[in-house]
């Protein structure tokens, strides 16, 4: 995830460094007052957001599989400590004794 995610800043920052380039080529025009460096950095944002979806798709389905074996350790973890707990009433159960709760 954490490659992923350093992935994804790098495309930003490149996007950010030709948009500022063509902002202050004049090729772009400048935002408005002193709303220009705001105006560059939604610009990028917007030019960096579908090349991100486009080229880190398969870096992106990686970090999606390694978080679903992640969930489902956990969720089988949690069954397992669920089970064992209902072990643990059902022995007490059956020696005559309340099972506490908790």
């Amino acid at each position: 995830m954490l490659r992923y995610t350093l992935m994804r800043l790098g495309i930003f920052v490149g996007c950010l460094v030709v948009v500022w380039g063509l902002v202050y080529s004049g090729v772009v025009p400048r935002g408005l007052g002193d709303s220009n460096g705001m105006w560059i950095i939604l610009l990028s944002l917007v030019i960096s957001a579908p090349i991100s979806f486009v080229v880190l798709r398969k870096e992106r389905d990686r970090a999606s599989v390694r978080i679903v074996q992640k969930v489902d350790k956990v969720k089988a973890n949690l069954e397992a400590n669920r089970n064992q707990e209902d072990g643990a009433d059902d022995a007490a159960r059956s020696q005559g004794q309340a099972p506490q709760a908790s």
